[in-house]
């Protein structure tokens, strides 16, 4: 088994203390519709000591990637408000979408940009930039036009999205992970390498996911590994030491959302 590293740096992973429950919602791809489905039967339910973590791509590939930071925003407000509740108790992962988004800011030192972008557009990017109503084309000329054309483009994207009220502070307070402060549950966006410990895993966060149920031993020490995305769309299956909820929200599939306890159970479980 391996051991638990020491405790990562709060500014990279969320950790959710003295909680008794968390709710885990899956990637939600800019449908906005369900997002706000999903937060009505959550409100109807929550109980003291209860957590909530976004597991990730909450923007790309819907239009309305706008209208659900916003409805993300607002019941933030809402969760954090609530008698005994803290602002740590809800934490957004960083998903492959919002790596896509990071990766764009930083077009400019990409080895390839114009083959790195045409390569994310046509992965989720397009919607998102269409909702922030970015024009995609120039994005391309700057691409082929060098680094200081990127830079400036780039800071227009930056402009565009800062520009909506508290969209931008989301989108760069994203963490690569979550878990519970005593290290019973673990909550990703796709995958993990088994074999490396949770501050090594870098791009599996978010482009692993091969084999994520046949987790044959406690991943760390964690009672469950929780996952949001999985490509194949496969609803909630539960294994002896991983969850995983993604029914394809973005792709025709419903959005899922799972509460579960610090034992690894799945208290409630919703589709919208």
């Amino acid at each position: 088994m391996m051991s638990q590293p020491r405790t990562p740096p709060r500014r990279r992973f969320g950790i959710l203390v003295g909680r008794r429950r968390v709710w885990a919602i899956s990637s939600i791809h800019a449908d906005v519709g369900r997002l706000r489905t999903i937060h009505g039967a959550i409100e109807r339910r929550l109980q003291p000591g209860d957590a909530l973590v976004y597991l990730g791509n909450m923007i790309g590939r819907g239009p309305a990637v706008r209208e659900t930071i916003a409805e993300l925003l607002s019941f933030r407000s809402f969760f954090i408000a609530r008698p005994g509740a803290f602002a740590s108790d809800l934490v957004y992962l960083r998903g492959s979408q919002e790596e896509m988004w990071q990766k764009l800011l930083e077009l400019q030192f990409a080895p390839n940009p114009a083959e790195v972008y045409r390569w994310m557009l046509d992965h989720g990017l397009a919607a998102t930039l269409d909702g922030y109503g970015i024009d995609r084309q120039q994005g391309l000329t700057a691409s082929r036009d060098g680094p200081v054309a990127i830079t400036r483009w780039t800071n227009a994207v930056r402009s565009a999205v800062n520009g909506a009220p508290g969209h931008g502070n989301l989108l760069t307070a994203l963490r690569r992970a979550a878990y519970t402060a005593g290290n019973e549950l673990l909550f990703v966006h796709a995958g993990i390498d088994p074999t490396r410990p949770l501050t090594a895993q870098h791009d599996s966060f978010w482009w692993g996911g091969g084999g994520f149920l046949d987790l044959t031993e406690p991943y760390g020490g964690f009672v469950k590994v929780v996952r949001g995305f999985d490509r194949h769309h496969g609803g909630l299956q539960q294994a002896p030491f991983a969850i995983s909820m993604d029914r394809g929200c973005g792709f025709g599939g419903p959005l899922a959302a799972a509460c579960l306890t610090l034992d690894g159970q799945v208290d409630e479980a919703y589709e919208a």
